[in-house]
């Protein structure tokens, strides 16, 4: 006995630990507030289905990405705090598989502006660097690098790709970046680097530059080489860039949604006053049907509140209205499982059991359906999650995270906690404590006799 009042300590203080951090970060301005989405938060959604119909299959994932790097790009160029750009496609047992690109933009209503902002199609542009002097108030000068437009552009460009090989300034081995010229790029490209051997010609994309290499000769040939200290990773970086600085595939605008702030803020009340509501009703119920076992499962189920919202804050999850409907259903999912003990352990006492053993032989006579019932639910989670849009998603990835959590408060905390405290047998007092209704009797065995 004294091992699990050790371990129920522990449980307690753990409890407590989390309770505490999520109370202690509830500020917004804190690194582990929670990370509300769009329907919470106010803002714009827009959801673009991207045309594959002219790429190659095994390219589409490729193309996919690189559309979201492009457009994430533009996001920031936007200065939208903390955006959300994430790509999806549905099944791919569909008859016609789709691409979606979902951007989320909080703070942002204008969804006009919003469109406008994304809807241009990226520039991949060289430029030549040059200093030119500028005049401060003071009247003194001072010297400041600026990129001029060559008029060479991505639409020039025919390929990028990564190859390992040695120059003057690259160990043999390192990754360097080949870039492949059309003819009329050839030409231009050609004149540019003969015209400006020793400065720099960067190379920008989204009016950012990516990278900036230095002409060391007039290149010839409509080939070139750009050569540094890559990793392997940053050269395929820089090539999908380059490949894929114009929109690798075309984009239509599907849907536009804008929730404003204060639908936001009423979306937060209602969903935390369903919450509480809820909770406090679960925990009557439990305390006025199963006493002693109630108490312990209402505690249970509070450290399996902070566990699931300490988890929320720490990966961070982007909560949603749905996502808190997801994580409302995964509560009554940890009060079955403890109301499926209860019953058990109601059993072997009304079988003559004595507390304690009545409560190892009912947990253990339990597991079995806890264990099935929240792998049903965990496989429905990942289904949905697999196979739904982002508002289901939201709904399936807490909901699967209660599942989880609930595992542990019911089948462990619960069950430490319990014998902790019960006694061998099951008189008196703890007769009461242990029985379940509102009458307080628990009816005797059967022992066959007359």
């Amino acid at each position: 006995m004294t091992r699990y009042r050790i371990a129920a300590v522990v449980v307690l203080l753990i409890s407590i630990a989390l309770g505490w951090f999520v109370w202690s970060t509830r500020n917004p301005a804190s690194p582990y507030a929670f990370k509300l989405g769009l329907d919470l938060a106010g803002g714009t959604e827009l959801v673009y289905q991207a045309d594959m119909s002219q790429t190659a299959p095994a390219e589409r994932a490729d193309a996919l990405a690189a559309l979201r790097g492009i457009i994430e790009r533009r996001v920031n160029l936007f200065g939208v705090a903390e955006p959300l750009v994430q790509t999806e496609q549905s099944s791919a047992v569909a008859a016609n598989q789709e691409y979606r690109l979902i951007v989320d933009l909080p703070g942002v209503t204008d969804v006009k502006a919003a469109v406008d902002a994304l809807g241009k199609t990226p520039v991949l542009d060289f430029r030549l660097a040059t200093t030119t002097r500028v005049a401060s108030p003071t009247g003194s000068t001072t010297e400041q690098v600026v990129f001029l437009p060559t008029g060479l552009t991505g639409r020039y460009l025919s390929k990028a790709s990564v190859q390992f090989g040695s120059s003057q300034s690259n160990a043999l081995g390192q990754p360097m970046v080949l870039l492949t010229f059309n003819a009329e790029g050839a030409k231009l490209f050609e004149q540019i680097t003969s015209q400006n051997v020793g400065q720099t010609l960067a190379i920008f994309l989204d009016g950012q530059p990516i990278s900036t290499p230095t002409i060391k000769e007039a290149i010839p040939g409509g080939t070139a080489t750009i050569s540094g200290n890559f990793t392997v990773a940053q050269a395929k970086d820089l090539v999908q860039n380059l490949n894929f600085g114009a929109l690798p595939v075309p984009i239509t605008l599907q849907s536009s949604s804008a929730v404003g702030p204060t639908l936001g803020a009423a979306a937060i009340q209602d969903g935390l006053r369903a919450g509480v509501i809820g909770f406090i009703l679960v925990v009557l119920f439990m305390l006025l049907w199963y006493r002693l076992p109630g108490l312990i499962a209402s505690i249970a189920l509070s450290g399996y509140l902070a566990l699931v919202l300490s988890v929320i804050k720490i990966i961070p999850i982007t909560l949603t209205s749905s996502g808190i409907a997801g994580l409302i259903l995964s509560v009554g999912m940890a009060v079955d499982a403890n109301v499926l003990i209860f019953e058990r352990i109601k059993e072997e006492l009304r079988a003559g059991k004595g507390a304690r053993e009545a409560t190892h032989i009912g947990f253990s006579r339990a597991w079995p359906a806890i264990r099935d019932g929240h792998v049903t639910m965990l496989i429905s989670s990942i289904v949905l999650f697999w196979m739904g849009t982002s508002i289901v998603q939201g709904f399936a990835l807490t909901f699967a995270l209660g599942v989880i959590a609930s595992l542990i408060s019911a089948v462990s905390a619960s069950r430490v906690l319990l014998l902790a405290i019960l006694p061998e047998g099951n008189k008196g007092l703890w007769r009461f404590l242990t029985s379940s209704g509102l009458s307080g009797r628990m009816p005797l065995a059967d022992t066959g006799k007359k």
